[in-house]
């Protein structure tokens, strides 16, 4: 049986869901000024011993595309992504907008265009100011002292690092033999044991921990990719957070099952994962490539755009295999 694998006492004094309290915000074991939790696993050591093994010559793209009617989050009233053209050569030919006369506008052929989104659209990471409770996030701070008009000041898309880390596929659909785990699946610590077990893959602290219910066979079929998502429960959750998981992800559009089965709580894996164990997630991730490359532990590279105080931010995640 494969279970989570801590590295001595230090390792386990830094893992804040070894000690966090039930629906309690945690304070950091990194300090009081801490603003991306378990993310601080991660170490010039930790970054050289996985590029070590790298296998260069072969790169999977993790993201997916942006494009118009694409699969989001537009439930709570959100904005679906929108592109639309600000300069097209044939209207600055028309429209001069930089007042230079007809000859030069055709002769340079000018376009432009703008983007609107929710930032978590695609292939994206939640940072710790996404959820919390009752107007308190990660490491106590507080709605009241740190949320402005427009976005929070501390926690944001902006203080992550580039991330470089050993990352570590848990292909639940292919445990069960499936192309796809059934809707509203809730993936529990029992899966994630037998899927580790079957892969022959530890946990170790400071990973990068994606789990593939396969949801991403059906993208990008909105009706399909959304609805009753299969998802890990909080059970599954506590597990990868007390193995020392650095980021979770998923191939879904919410991480967890949707809905969740506490009839309390809506978000009951965000909530727990923000909150009490200070792990940031990863949603909307192509898992194929891995899945069926049998690539199990790989070096994860992927960096967040900076928006200062964002909840979310879109990453271009990807992954080479390890060296074995």
């Amino acid at each position: 049986m494969c279970g989570p694998i801590l590295t001595g006492s230090a390792d386990k004094d830094k893992i804040a869901a070894l000690s966090a309290t039930y629906r309690t915000v945690s304070r950091s074991p990194f300090g009081e000024g801490d603003e991306i939790g378990m993310v601080n696993l991660m170490d010039a050591d930790s970054i050289q011993q996985v590029m070590s093994e790298a296998d260069y010559g072969k790169v999977i793209d993790l993201a997916v595309d942006y494009f118009i009617n694409m699969p989001s989050w537009t439930r709570a009233g959100d904005p679906p992504f929108q592109i639309w053209m600000s300069h097209t050569p044939s209207g600055t030919i028309v429209d001069d907008p930089m007042e230079v006369g007809k000859a030069q506008n055709e002769l340079v052929s000018y376009s432009g265009d703008c983007v609107a989104m929710y930032t978590h659209c695609g292939t994206h990471m939640d940072t710790l100011n996404h959820f919390g409770y009752h107007g308190t996030i990660w490491n106590g701070f507080t709605e009241q002292d740190h949320l402005g008009s427009r976005h929070w000041d501390v926690a944001g898309a902006e203080k992550y690092p580039p991330i470089i880390a050993r990352g570590v596929l848990i292909d639940v659909a292919a445990l069960h033999n499936v192309p796809m785990l059934p809707d509203n699946y809730g993936i529990g610590e029992g899966d994630l044991r037998a899927a580790l077990e079957r892969q022959g893959t530890e946990l170790r602290p400071g990973d990068v921990v994606m789990v593939r219910t396969g949801r991403m066979t059906v993208w990008p079929d909105v009706e399909a990719y959304v609805r009753d998502e299969p998802g890990i429960n909080r059970e599954g959750a506590e597990f990868l957070a007390k193995a020392g998981a650095m980021i979770i992800g998923g191939d879904n559009l919410a991480l967890e099952q949707m809905p969740g089965t506490d009839p309390e709580n809506w978000q009951v894996v965000h909530t727990y994962l923000f909150a009490e164990a200070g792990v940031p997630i990863m949603e909307v991730v192509n898992l194929e490539e891995l899945a069926s490359e049998k690539v199990y532990d790989f070096a994860f590279i992927g960096a967040c755009l900076r928006i200062r105080g964002a909840t979310g931010t879109p990453m271009r995640p990807i992954a080479m295999p390890l060296r074995h």
